[in-house]
């Protein structure tokens, strides 16, 4: 879907840098990319002590 936006010129430039990215498409698709992972990863976090316990699950078991 092309569209048109108005992106700050510097900041595209230092993701491209920064990122090592070829082409302003590839930056701002990755960059979108994590901006929704980071935010689907705050709603996960929300939800630790929230969950009940399996009162039955031996962590000490996993290690060995």
């Amino acid at each position: 879907m092309a569209t048109n936006l108005s992106i700050d010129a510097d900041l595209l430039e230092e993701a491209l840098r920064v990122g090592g990215f070829s082409t302003k498409k590839e930056t701002v698709n990755q960059a979108l990319t994590e901006f929704v992972q980071r935010r689907q990863q705050r709603e996960i976090i929300s939800l630790f002590g929230q969950l009940p316990q399996d009162a039955d699950y031996d962590y000490k078991q996993g290690r060995q």
